[in-house]
C-alpha cells in the first residue's frame, strides 16, 4: 500500500522530544522525507538517527537566517518542501505583574516569532514550487485566560491569528495553512514546571485535568492530525485551527 506521504518533503522544528518528534516520526511512518529542527543541536541529532532516513539540522527558530537556510537546505538535498510543522515552544510559569520584560520577549520570539518565519520561509517556497501544507502548533491557551502563563498565550492566540492570514495570502499559491491546538499534553516542558503550575492553578495538576480533559493528552494523539493534515486528503482543510483537549474546551460553562 502506498503511503499517504510517500515522496514527500517535511520539516519539523522543536523535533528533539515532545510533540515536535511525535509529529516527525508519524510523518516518516506515513513515508515522509522528514528533516527534524531544533535548537539542541545533540538531541535533534539523536531523535533524527531513530527515524528512517531521518535528517537532524540545528536551528534556532528566533534567527531569520537559520530559518530561511534550513529552508533552502531542505530543498537543495530533498526536493521540493511540501510540508512545514512549526512546533518549536518554550514556557515559563509567573504572573504577569511579575514577569520581566525579557521573560515575555523571550517567550514571544520563540513561540510567535518563530512560527510567523517558518511560516514566511515554507509559504515563499512552496509559492513557487505549486503549494504545500504548513502547520502550526498552537494551544487551547489561544483561546481563553492562562494564569501564570500569559506570555504563552499571548502567543499562541497570536499563532492562529497568523494561520488564518496566511491561509488567506497563500491559497491562490495552493498552500494551506492549518494550526493544531493542543489540550494539556504530557511533555517534559508541562511535566518539568508540575510545582509550578500547580501553585498556578491553586490545586494539584491532577485535579485541574480532571475537570477539564479526565487524562494528560500524549504527543502521539497529536501527531495523528498532523499527518492527517500533511496529506492531500485534507486538500480542502486550510485557515483552521483544530482542538485537541479531550474535551477541555467543551467543558467549560
Amino acid at each position: 500500500m502506498t503511503e499517504i506521504l510517500e515522496n514527500k518533503v517535511a520539516i519539523v522544528t522543536g523535533a528533539a522530544k515532545g510533540i515536535g518528534f511525535a509529529i516527525a516520526k508519524r510523518l516518516s511512518e506515513a513515508g515522509a522525507q522528514v528533516v527534524l529542527a531544533d535548537i539542541d543541536a545533540e538531541g535533534v541529532r539523536a531523535a533524527a538517527s531513530r527515524l528512517d532516513g531521518a535528517q537532524g539540522v540545528v536551528c534556532d527558530v528566533r534567527d531569520e537566517d537559520q530559518v530561511a537556510k534550513l529552508v533552502a537546505d531542505a530543498v537543495a538535498e530533498h526536493g521540493p518542501l511540501d510540508v512545514m510543522v512549526a512546533s518549536a515552544g518554550v514556557a515559563t510559569v509567573k504572573p504577569l505583574v511579575q514577569m520581566p520584560l525579557a521573560e515575555w520577549r523571550e517567550v514571544l520570539s520563540v513561540d510567535l516569532d518563530g512560527v510567523f518565519l517558518c511560516t514566511k520561509h515554507a509559504g515563499l517556497t512552496m509559492s513557487q514550487n505549486g503549494g504545500g501544507s504548513i502547520i502550526n502548533i498552537a494551544s487551547i491557551k489561544a483561546f481563553g485566560g492562562s494564569p501564570a502563563t500569559g506570555h504563552y498565550g499571548a502567543a499562541k492566540a497570536g499563532v492562529v491569528s497568523l494561520t488564518k492570514t496566511a491561509a488567506l495570502e497563500l491559497r491562490a499559491a495552493g498552500v494551506r495553512v492549518n494550526a493544531i491546538c493542543p489540550g494539556w499534553i504530557a511533555t517534559d516542558m508541562v511535566m518539568d514546571r508540575k510545582a509550578e503550575l500547580e501553585s498556578a492553578l491553586g490545586m494539584d495538576m491532577e485535579q485541574a485535568i480532571g475537570q477539564l480533559q479526565g487524562r494528560l493528552g500524549i504527543p502521539e494523539e497529536i501527531a495523528g492530525l498532523a499527518v492527517f493534515l500533511a496529506s492531500e486528503r485534507s486538500g480542502f482543510c486550510s485557515g483552521t485551527a483544530y482542538v485537541v483537549d479531550g474535551g477541555a474546551t467543551a467543558s467549560l460553562p
